[in-house]
């Protein structure tokens, strides 16, 4: 089976950095995978996509080396197996809040006797290779989000959830569950709570991560020794690099807007 050395780097202790993917379309995918990027995340929890932009978008990926996730809406077995057997190799669940239900996502990641995934890797065994069946359980990585008030309560009993590869922040939702709001990064209870799960996750022996939308952030995070870091989501660093360019061009070149005079 293709390895999954994206997981076997984690185990080792090592970092990556991985982008986010919210625009749905095989070829925009497909440039981001070209960048060079470890890893690669479908977002299907926010934004627009659905598994009809994943079957296109996986295939697209796996032009490259790296390593195709996909973020499901929610920590539904169903929804779980469909993306794998689509062929992501990494599944980060959203709104963990405790041990049972880390056991469920981890349970939906993993062939019986140790889980419950059925048996269908339509597309996936045609990417992963030979003896797939045999080697997922240990190829594939299960992550847990940890981003509500509930989840940090449990943090030390999730991390310790057997078979469970890594938890990711979500920095904006964990915000919430400290009473700080979306943005408060900054924020000593915020820092210090980011903290606590990067160090609660090297104890347990599993990845750490963290989403990020800017370099500043990922680069203090990668240098705080988090596992999965993400640099960025693809609308991001499109409209980034558009305003910047266009700044530019209009700075240098004295060229305004042409004004609207709106709908006759």
């Amino acid at each position: 089976m293709r390895e999954n050395h994206v997981l076997r780097g984690w185990r080792q202790g090592k970092q990556t950095i991985g982008g986010w993917l919210s625009i749905g379309d095989a070829f925009t995918a497909e440039t981001m995978a070209h960048v060079g990027f470890d890893w690669l995340c479908i977002d299907m929890q926010h934004g627009l996509l659905d598994y009809q932009d994943v079957k296109v978008m996986l295939p697209a990926i796996s032009t490259t080396q790296t390593m195709p996730f996909v973020r499901v809406p929610w920590n539904e077995p169903a929804a779980i197996m469909k993306v794998l057997d689509a062929g992501a190799y990494g599944v980060i669940v959203p709104l963990i809040n405790n041990r049972s239900e880390a056991e469920k996502a981890v349970a939906a990641c993993r062939y019986p006797p140790v889980g419950i995934r059925s048996f269908g890797p339509v597309r996936a065994a045609m990417y992963g290779g030979k003896n797939y069946a045999e080697e997922a359980n240990s190829e594939v990585a299960c992550i847990a989000m940890i981003e509500t008030k509930e989840g940090l309560d449990n943090l030390e009993d999730i991390a310790a959830t057997q078979g469970l590869d890594a938890i990711y922040i979500g920095p904006s939702d964990l915000g919430y569950a400290l009473g700080l709001g979306p943005m408060a990064f900054e924020d000593p209870k915020h820092v210090e709570a980011v903290a606590k799960i990067q160090s609660v996750c090297k104890t347990a022996g599993i990845a750490a991560g963290i989403h990020t939308g800017s370099l500043d952030y990922s680069k203090r995070y990668l240098k705080m020794g988090f596992n999965l870091v993400t640099l960025g989501t693809d609308s991001g660093f499109m409209a980034r690099l558009a305003r910047q360019e266009l700044r530019s061009a209009r700075g240098d070149t004295g060229v305004a807007a042409v004004e609207s005079t709106g709908y006759n």
